[in-house]
């Protein structure tokens, strides 16, 4: 009930009727896996270097029709975030602007449920943009899977310590670790996670 009631909220605020789309059901048949990289990791400061987004369809992971953004930065890229994602300053000078980039992005996403690692930071720098442009958040349902891989260990093994890094949970999983932490690599193996969550999870009863 609160959920509904903080969602007719949020589509009552929407100052572009352009966009009542996200507002529609949400597809059972699709998902969407994100990840983005950015200037540092405060969302109210920082800002968006890069962001890849993977439609999933049942256990099928569409590649061919990710997509994948850069956007063009006004001030200097840290070295210390440079470090992390390997994108500078000059990469970025054919990016978009925030705005062009993300309506493409609420145009991919549609109203499908959003995946992700750690997914709050990345869902909050999109609304850093689209809070002030057209008055809302995110309303799309979101799958943390950091949580579900908690709670497919909690039912395996009660009362353990359980390591929620990346790393460690492609490494339980048996996934293969790509190496590289660009938004498209980390969105993708995050996608992989999630299958086999999925799996595993309809396997033991869990959802």
């Amino acid at each position: 009930m609160f959920e509904q009631l903080k969602q007719r909220w949020n589509q009552k605020r929407l100052k572009d009727p352009r966009f009542e789309f996200l507002f529609d059901s949400s597809s059972e048949e699709e998902v969407v896996c994100f990840d983005c990289e950015t200037t540092g990791l405060n969302p109210r400061r920082d800002r968006l270097v890069s962001l890849s987004a993977i439609k999933i369809r049942g256990n099928e992971i569409l590649t061919s029709e990710a997509l994948n953004l850069t956007f063009l930065q006004k001030r200097d890229i840290s070295e210390e975030s440079i470090k992390i994602h390997m994108i500078r300053n000059e990469d970025t000078k054919q990016g978009l602007s925030e705005q062009e980039g993300i309506e493409a992005f609420l145009h991919f996403i549609g109203s499908r449920e959003l995946v992700g690692y750690y997914l709050e930071f990345d869902v909050a720098m999109v609304n850093q943009i689209i809070k002030p442009w057209l008055g809302i958040t995110l309303p799309n349902p979101q799958i943390e899977v950091s949580a579900r891989y908690y709670d497919y260990k909690e039912e395996v093994i009660p009362k353990k310590i359980i390591d929620l890094s990346f790393d460690s949970i492609l490494k339980d999983l048996d996934l293969p670790n790509l190496g590289q932490h660009d938004a498209f690599s980390d969105a993708f193996m995050t996608s992989l996670i999630f299958i086999k969550l999925k799996s595993l999870e309809n396997y033991q009863g869990l959802y």
